[in-house]
């Protein structure tokens, strides 16, 4: 299978390596928008600005070429993946909108909404810029350095077409990488996007060494939140049971890997926002989105407290102890509501 990765962060490249290294013979072109950074990796044969010690496989290749040579060149492909921030995506989407190629997306998140509209998931996105694509993505609990690495990760692939859900399958699974097919598309981004704000507000728990009975509880409560969300958006309950729900919410949450877990860390010491941010040196979805998440929520009338405490943290009326105490002195409720 022919295979293009667009984009060269950590991630696309993780899944690059993953595809090349896949036994089934995937020919695989990983493309960077610095050409500086794509003759770099040519030479080397690894990403050492965002994932350092992953060599290449032989089957790996480097795409150079300009931003609007990209129509041309993946024309024959089997697949695109399209690897870039959320941010990228309706850029990325507008370029590719008569690709006979499939495209899916690995970007995780809500886009950033403009001052009169609402931020967009992936597939509304699409369905905007691209409606005649046949379109997915491919999310689930995954660190990009242990995914390079070969260690075993499930994924899930999910489009509203069997065909494309079968061809990531073929595409990605492997010895230490799982597929399964899922055709959830919205549950399976509500959980991808939503997770990440669960996270901030995880790791900033845990820089206040509140406990671990208190981590439980948050996770427990963002889990029914991204349900919440998910259900009024049109989404399958038993989603967020699955890979793309409670897992990838446990180890975005719970894991140092974890840019967005990072950030509520860093708050918790203290740092200001902008030097959470610029200290990871990578995108945190979770400090975009979760302004989108507040505001689809209050447009759809459900109630989001989790959300609504990180928001009022990420711009500053809330200080960290603040915070969770909004959360903690909130009145009982039922469990289930």
């Amino acid at each position: 299978m022919k295979i293009t990765v667009l984009g060269a962060g950590a991630w696309g490249t993780a899944l690059a390596i993953a595809a090349a290294a896949n036994g089934d013979g995937n020919e695989v072109r990983l493309w960077a928008r610095n050409p500086a950074q794509a003759a770099d990796m040519k030479q080397r044969r690894e990403n050492l600005r965002y994932l350092p010690e992953s060599p290449f496989p032989p089957r790996l290749q480097v795409l150079e070429a300009g931003l609007d040579e990209l129509p041309a060149l993946l024309a024959a492909d089997d697949l695109v993946v399209i690897a870039t921030p959320m941010a990228a995506l309706r850029d990325m989407l507008t370029l590719l909108r008569a690709s006979p190629a499939p495209v899916v997306w690995l970007c995780k998140g809500f886009e950033r909404a403009a001052a009169a509209g609402i931020g967009l998931l992936g597939h509304e996105i699409c369905a905007e810029v691209a409606p005649g694509l046949q379109a997915g993505v491919l999310s689930g609990p995954s660190f990009a350095k242990e995914v390079a690495a070969g260690r075993p990760t499930a994924l899930v692939a999910a489009s509203d077409s069997p065909e494309l859900r079968e061809r990531l399958v073929q595409a990605f699974h492997g010895n230490s990488l799982r597929v399964y097919a899922n055709d959830d598309l919205v549950g399976v981004e509500v959980g991808g996007a939503v997770k990440n704000v669960m996270a901030i507000a995880t790791g900033l728990c845990d820089g206040l060494d509140l406990g671990l009975n208190a981590r439980a509880a948050l996770i427990t409560r963002g889990l029914a939140e991204i349900a919440r969300l998910g259900l009024a958006l049109g989404a399958k309950a038993e989603t967020f049971m699955g890979l793309s729900g409670l897992g990838d919410l446990v180890l975005t949450a719970t894991g140092d890997l974890s840019r967005n877990r990072q950030v509520g860390l860093l708050l918790a010491k203290g740092l200001t926002l902008q030097q959470a941010v610029d200290s990871l040196g990578h995108v945190a979805e979770g400090v975009y989105s979760a302004h989108t998440v507040a505001q689809r929520a209050r447009a759809l009338g459900i109630e989001l407290p989790i959300t609504e405490a990180v928001v009022a943290l990420l711009d500053g009326r809330l200080q960290p102890a603040e915070a969770v105490a909004a959360l903690m002195g909130r009145d009982p409720v039922a469990e289930i509501h």
